[in-house]
């Protein structure tokens, strides 16, 4: 299985509506994809820390959301982690699709309206939000700005170490 990813979507909506498809599906290039992907890679991409990064360094069709695997998806600093945190942030994750399910009759685009998100859906969001934001710090994010300002010194610390292995005597 793996991750479908939408390259545009509706900047109104809290989340894109990340799915998982069988690899006996074909993905159009209208979709990124994720192969091999966890219930702990669509967590993190489904969570309100990643939602931070892609409003604010994605590219933009009008005002919606255009996701790149370079810009976005290749810069985000994920957070590191314990296989029992992995493990807790997953069966969150797990509620997620689970309550999806619940819904048969909507599509993806229907439940992930913001004025028509079911209510659970909403619920289980913001019991995954809370948990992958403690997975990054201890206290709780006050804000998006609180978010970015530590996923911004993350991302400097990757590119240092990136440029410090790439040219150790400089």
């Amino acid at each position: 299985q793996y991750l479908l990813i939408p390259r545009h979507s509706s900047e109104k909506r809290k989340y894109i509506p990340i799915g998982f498809l069988k690899s006996d599906t074909i993905a159009s290039d209208a979709n990124l994809i994720v192969s091999d992907a966890s219930l702990y890679d669509f967590a993190i991409l489904t969570s309100a820390m990643h939602m931070a990064w892609v409003r604010t360094v994605c590219g933009r069709i009008k005002s919606d959301y255009r996701y790149s695997a370079s810009i976005v998806y290749n810069t985000f600093p994920w957070p590191t982690v314990s296989e029992e945190q992995k493990k807790a942030v997953s069966e969150l994750a797990d509620m997620v699709l689970n309550i999806r399910n619940m819904y048969p009759d909507k599509t993806l685009a229907e439940m992930y309206d913001p004025d028509k998100m079911p209510e659970p859906l909403a619920e289980a969001h913001h019991n995954l939000d809370v948990a992958v934001d403690s997975l990054y710090r201890n206290t709780p994010f006050e804000s998006d700005e609180e978010r970015l300002q530590l996923l911004f010194k993350l991302y400097e610390k990757l590119v240092a170490a990136k440029n410090a292995k790439e040219n150790p005597h400089a």
